[in-house]
């Protein structure tokens, strides 16, 4: 993902009319200067995004941890009239930025009384403007949700563990996997609750004595229970309670004496570090790029250093050191033996997923047996994670003593009575497969609503869960307004979103969407390269989303697409002339390939065809036209980790509301629900998981075109024009892009 945020950076500054330079090598090669410092074009950060490491280097500097090493590259800066950074890296490389920073006046004095610089190029450059980006696979950095390059690290990591799954299950092993992250034990946390490991060791809690016992136990147990294979999952800084490591081959060699298990330790390393970057890591970068170029805009004299965070779907800029400083009050608390404090202070997502990753690993006995029975569907198209999400529900309405019912076909399947009571064991391995596990159909419940409403009061359903895209939320919504018709339907239901289309009113992001927009950006890049390599082609890919453009929009910004059509961004064949001229002028460069997307329902008239037939007359001799059609390979394939997580999440937190509403609703030994607020979906919003009531939700849907009124990512589009070298005005961006933050007019003549 640095590459993303050096392009985005690069682009962003030459946009706002800054001279951008690219610093190769890290501080090293600020220290040294010469050709290590180079001036940035527009065109020198072209097809980058989509490369793993960074195209300009890094090295740790001895030299720069001294002030001398510092003075050398004060020089050097203040030779190329540079007076704001944006550095990219770990808490060490910015906590070593805000030092040079703080000790730039000084630095300058000595740089004149050396006789190095005048007085007069002193006054010029006498305030050096800091901004970070957080770059580290460890997301060990306090302050922001993910940083730079964790979700890249997750994806290699759940790659293995896939593979990995079929050996072991083929072999009936035991696997010990260890993963990176210093002493953070984030990328084993959620890899763990990912892939539903037997067990997990993370530095933050470690286990209590004795665990050797009771871990060696629950193997037993699964096995005994008809499983084939075991995973655990090891942070490297994994302690005991006594601060000694626990190693892979110490865990390996102890399933081996005390099992008999036939195990191997298999040590991930620094492949988690390389590889293509995750759609999720180069958004991620060129939000947070684009969001540091306006912080260095401004920066005044007295403005902090500022470090970029991401929080929900939004930048946000917090104070660099108080964010270190809290980075580096978890380690006190771990050396300290603070255990949940260490946990508390990695944030609250941190926090949730221990605590579901606890409840979800092992079968726990319900305290009590409930007196409700709830009942869990698939409904729409198939998306990534609603396996996920049923498995989750599943295990955690059994743990609240709930009788759990799985349906097959959707709505069609409840009104053909296709109803069966799950077990534990009954959903295990389902959390890494695609598609539904289900089956799904798109049968809304008002073409057969008898038989629902037969097999509802056959079964005595209380509670239903629906996993599913549009249909689902349309088809919940049928049944609450059929409450006055038919008494049993007063039960408490609850959508949980899972389209690759992301159209569900109630949530800024759907289950599937994020493995949809990898499909599709794994396929741009590999026609991107087919593209560079036979020179001046343009490709028009049509990608899947109805009517919703987050699909095109979200591939076009990760794959640095030159335009992204969407029906929500009205546009005429005045646009698809200037973008054919664009694209003409883009072929007179050293980058002689275009790439254009096309949202399947963008336009009546303007269809794949036309926009091929236009392009290929109009840039005839100058450049050819192929077409893509991405076509259902968008809703297959295994689920991101995103997507497993995110499902695993939502299933827990819908089924525990879901319990709650029907605690509310019971009286003399039945259930009734006919208010507003017992029929939900369950959303994502900015930061907070929220419940929102379908009959609410009604209010704020366009039907006709199946989406909601409102969506957060119309902000992107201006954001990926800008970066395809679109004109667009920076008062037009400012407005579009940051409603958070108050801007003010501003000089632009700075160096980068």
């Amino acid at each position: 993902g640095m590459n993303a945020a050096v392009r985005a950076v690069t682009r962003m500054g030459i946009y706002v009319g800054a001279k951008v330079f690219l610093i190769y090598e890290g501080y090293e090669g600020l220290v040294e200067g010469g050709d290590n410092i180079k001036q940035a074009n527009w065109l020198s950060v072209s097809n980058i995004i989509q490369l793993g490491g960074t195209v300009i280097g890094s090295a740790r500097c001895k030299a720069f941890t001294t002030r001398a090493g510092r003075l050398r590259a004060a020089r050097n800066l203040v030779e190329h009239g540079i007076t704001n950074l944006c550095v990219i890296g770990g808490d060490g490389s910015l906590t070593g930025a805000d030092i040079f920073r703080s000790e730039w006046a000084g630095l300058l004095e000595e740089l004149v009384r050396d006789g190095q610089i005048s007085e007069e190029v002193a006054r010029k450059n006498c305030h050096l403007n800091i901004v970070g980006l957080v770059g580290s696979i460890d997301n060990d950095f306090c302050g922001t949700d993910m940083t730079i390059g964790t979700d890249s690290a997750l994806h290699r990591i759940m790659e293995v563990v896939d593979a990995i799954t079929t050996t072991a299950q083929s072999h009936q092993r035991t696997f010990v996997l260890e993963v990176m992250g210093r002493h953070c034990g984030y990328l084993a946390l959620v890899s763990g609750l990912a892939s539903g490991a037997d067990w997990l060791f993370i530095p933050e809690s470690p286990p209590e004595d004795g665990w050797e016992d009771l871990m060696c136990e629950r193997l037993g147990e699964t096995r005994s229970r008809g499983s084939r294979l075991n995973i655990i999952i090891i942070a490297e800084g994994a302690i005991d309670r006594s601060g000694k490591p626990i190693t892979s081959n110490y865990v390996k060699d102890l399933v081996v004496q005390r099992l008999g298990f036939d195990t191997r330790v298999t040590v991930l390393g620094h492949v988690q570090r390389g590889g293509t970057p995750s759609a999720f890591d180069r958004v991620l970068s060129s939000k947070m790029g684009m969001e540091a170029v306006m912080a260095l805009l401004e920066a005044t004299p007295d403005t902090p250093a500022c470090v970029v965070s991401h929080s929900g779907n939004q930048s946000v800029r917090l104070p660099l050191m108080e964010c270190v400083q809290v980075t580096k009050d978890v380690q006190k608390a771990m050396d300290e033996k603070r255990f949940e404090e260490a946990i508390q202070l990695r944030g609250r997502s941190f926090e949730n997923n221990w605590n579901i990753y606890k409840l979800l690993a092992h079968q726990k006995p319900a305290q009590e047996k409930s007196p409700f029975s709830m009942a869990i569907l698939n409904v729409g198209a198939p998306a990534a994670g609603m396996n996920a999400a049923v498995r989750s529900a599943v295990r955690i309405g059994i743990c609240q003593g709930h009788t759990i019912y799985v349906v097959n076909d959707g709505f069609e399947g409840l009104a053909k009575g296709q109803v069966r009571e799950v077990g534990w064991h009954d959903v295990a391995g389902w959390l890494g497969r695609g598609g539904s596990m289900l089956g799904t159909k798109r049968t809304l419940p008002k073409t057969c609503m008898e038989k629902i409403v037969e097999n509802v009061r056959k079964f005595n359903i209380q509670g239903l869960l629906v996993i599913g895209g549009f249909e689902a939320y349309e088809g919940v919504l049928q049944l609450v307004e059929a409450r006055g018709q038919y008494e049993e339907l007063c039960i408490v239901m609850c959508v949980i979103p899972a389209t690759i289309s992301n159209n569900v009113p109630g949530t800024d992001f759907s289950l599937g969407s994020d493995t949809a927009v990898n499909a599709a950006m794994e396929s741009c890049d590999r026609i991107k390269q087919s593209a560079s390599g036979t020179k001046r082609r343009v490709f028009i890919v049509e990608t899947m989303g109805g009517y919703c453009g987050y699909l095109s929009t979200v591939t076009g910004i990760a794959v640095g697409a030159d335009a992204a059509y969407v029906y929500e961004d009205p546009f005429t064949i005045h646009d698809l002339k200037a973008n054919v001229e664009h694209l003409t002028d883009k072929m007179k460069t050293d980058i002689q390939r275009g790439l254009v997307l096309r949202n399947e329902k963008c336009h009546e008239h303007y269809t794949t065809e036309f926009l091929y037939n236009l392009y290929s007359s109009e840039g005839k001799g100058i450049f050819d036209c192929r077409i893509n059609v991405l076509g259902h390979l968008q809703q297959g394939g295994a689920p991101t980790p995103f997507d497993r997580n995110y499902g695993t999440k939502l299933g827990v937190k819908a089924v525990l509301w879901m319990s709650e509403k029907l605690q509310q609703v019971y009286s003399k030994g039945r259930v009734f629900a006919n208010s507003g607020d017992t029929a939900c979906v369950i959303g994502l919003r900015k930061k907070v998981v929220a419940f929102s009531p379908v009959t609410e939700l009604k209010k704020v849907t366009d039907f006709e075109h199946r989406l909601p009124q409102e969506q957060w990512w119309l902000n992107l589009r201006l954001m990926l024009k800008m970066l395809a070298n679109y004109q667009i005005s920076l008062t037009e961006y400012i407005s579009g892009q940051m409603e958070h933050v108050t801007r003010r007019t501003l000089s632009i003549e700075k160096g980068f």
